[in-house]
């Protein structure tokens, strides 16, 4: 159950596919040299798997207890955050100004998918902690920077998002949480949150939480929320803590997975209120969580990525080590399952859409460090419209593609893939919440239809098509990589063929188009996913004609790019009808018929 970082993959996919070295050449990212990313990413790799991974199953068998208002996080959490937070960890993406590295997204992107590989609930509190610093630097106060972000940054102080309640799951225009001004510049917070992660815990002296409420004049609906920063302890004006606040865990959730992170239902105000500072302007506060919300989307796409990872490694050294059955081709007796065509088919699956999702998202870090540090307006504005394309994806198909790799996990274990104690079956449990928490795949696939789709009429989506049938234009002339150019050529004529009928017919049959909104999201996945695999066996293809570098390294990354090619982009084809053709058959029914 231990953990090897992939820095080889990794190093790839950051230098070859994602650019590292013109994101180094953006203003401001000077100090993200090839040599300085290497360096920081095996050290990364040895804290994870040192510190970190070894606490993993152990979580799983003894997880977060609450008690009298308390939580007791595992054995060994508490004193790992602490060596993260001295060791930097939490600010390698944020301001130097705070204390952080100051480090572009593409840095902290496999540093992400490191810590939560070695242990996915551990990782959860510097997710959201992550979150809350983007959205103070965003609409924050510079009072509120100086006194939040550095203890943020240090593991002094953790954050979290509060905007779920009882009666209001994904339609937040149903929050009730009031905030009564006290005439002071503070509010006085009622109400109740559920979902917290990590809203109570032992592993920092403050938790800070952001939370979504009504002032008393505030319009209805999703207009009239405004965010509030609501301390477990008020902080005076130098600084030091003060009284606690009111705010309390009134108990934590009994879960399927994750079970080390202590998910926790708060209450606001019981004991007269709870003390809260607007953050920016009233009614504004979907707008500022919708910052800290996209940044989690896409830290929760790293963690199905980083799940699958861990599986497949497992999945891995038990196929090497179980001996069982004779080889199809004949042998003296039995060998490794390892051998048998099916256990290798169900490895290559896991591996090569790792490889196609670890790309993507490398990608997609890329061209948010684009839009955020290029000095051309044209630059940003381009780069920042493809990642929030990809957004959804990264978030919605790596975290559905996570459900079918740590189930094969299992089922290459066998029937000991189902005992808990080869922890194969921890990761399937924990992979589930993915495709759920910060926002469905339903709302995922919403989010690509509508705002990143039919807006602006499909042309940042076909504009991503035709550097795809780039690709494939560059990958024909090479008798190798033929095979692979032809099925992306389909999957791309697929998607365009989708995108046009999304376009086409939203205004006239909008049901039967949002019917088809999640297998769009999903072929979007499968098909830039393998857009990236066709460019990483063209850089392999290269390498190995010119004889440069580690020939094994590339032979693997040629195979499985063929695979993902034969194997996977073929599903294109089949959203496609599904999404084109089958939309009135998913209305057929009546209600009362179900």
């Amino acid at each position: 159950m231990s953990y090897t970082a992939p820095l080889k993959d990794m190093l790839f996919v950051m230098n070859e596919l994602a650019g590292l070295s013109a994101v180094n050449a953006l203003p401001g990212c000077e100090d993200a040299t090839p040599e300085t990313a290497e360096a920081i990413l095996e050290e990364n790799a040895k804290f994870c798997s040192e510190v970190i991974a070894p606490l993993n199953h152990a979580g799983d068998k003894d997880p977060s207890a609450w008690a009298d208002g308390r939580v007791t996080t595992s054995p060994g959490f508490k004193e790992a955050f602490r060596q993260f937070g001295e060791a930097g960890w939490q600010g390698v993406q944020h301001p130097v100004e705070f204390g952080g590295q100051g480090l572009p997204k593409l840095v902290a992107t496999p540093c992400i998918e490191m810590l939560n590989s070695a242990n996915l609930s551990f990782a959860l509190c510097p997710l959201l902690t992550d979150g809350t610093i983007e959205a103070l630097m965003t609409a924050g106060t510079q009072q509120q920077k100086e006194t939040y972000i550095a203890n943020f940054i240090s593991g002094k102080w953790t954050g979290t998002m509060n905007l779920t309640e009882p009666q209001a799951g994904s339609d937040l225009a149903l929050v009730r949480t009031r905030a009564v001004p006290e005439g002071d510049g503070t509010y006085r917070i009622f109400g109740t949150k559920i979902f917290i992660t990590y809203g109570e815990h032992d592993m920092a002296e403050n938790i800070v939480h952001l939370v979504l409420a009504r002032t008393s004049n505030a319009p209805e609906g999703v207009k009239g929320i405004s965010l509030f920063i609501v301390p477990k302890f008020l902080v005076n004006a130098d600084g030091s803590l003060g009284a606690r606040n009111d705010v309390h865990c009134v108990s934590i959730e009994h879960k399927l997975g994750i079970k080390a992170s202590p998910t926790a239902v708060l209450q606001f105000g019981d004991h007269g209120g709870a003390i809260g500072t607007l953050v920016g302007e009233e009614n504004r506060g979907l707008e500022y969580m919708f910052i800290m919300m996209n940044a989690a989307r896409f830290a929760v796409g790293i963690q199905g990525l980083s799940v699958s990872e861990r599986a497949y490694q497992q999945a891995v050294a038990y196929a090497r080590d179980r001996v069982q059955s004779r080889d199809l081709a004949g042998s003296p007796g039995p060998v490794a399952i390892i051998h048998q065509p099916d256990v290798r088919r169900m490895l290559m699956s896991m591996r090569a859409q790792i490889e196609a999702a670890r790309a993507l998202a490398y990608v997609a870090a890329a061209t948010s460090d684009a839009a955020h540090f290029s000095d051309d307006e044209a630059t940003r504005k381009s780069n920042q419209a493809f990642y929030e394309y990809l957004v959804p994806i990264v978030k919605g198909w790596t975290t559905e593609l996570s459900i079918d790799v740590t189930s094969t996990g299992v089922q290459v274990h066998g029937g000991m893939g189902f005992i808990e104690e080869t922890g194969a079956a921890q990761y399937y449990r924990d992979a589930r919440i993915l495709p759920i928490y910060e926002g469905t795949t339903a709302i995922q696939a919403n989010d690509l239809v509508g705002r990143k789709t039919v807006r602006d009429g499909g042309a940042v989506a076909k504009g991503i098509i035709g550097q795809v049938r780039k690709t494939v234009a560059e990958l024909q002339g090479e008798a190798a990589l033929a095979p692979i150019a032809l099925r992306l050529g389909e999957a791309a004529d697929a998607l365009e063929q989708v995108v046009d009928y999304v376009v086409g017919n939203v205004k006239s049959d909008i049901k039967a188009v949002f019917a088809g909104s999640v297998p769009y999201l999903k072929m979007a996945g499968v098909v830039l996913g393998g857009w990236q695999m066709a460019r990483a066996a063209a850089v392999s293809a290269s390498r190995l004609k010119s004889g440069e570098g580690d020939s094994k390294f590339y032979e693997a990354k040629l195979a499985t790019a063929r695979f993902y090619a034969e194997q996977i982009l073929p599903q294109a084809l089949a959203y496609r009808t599904a999404i084109v053709e089958g939309g009135q058959s998913v209305l057929a029914l009546a209600e009362d018929q179900f």
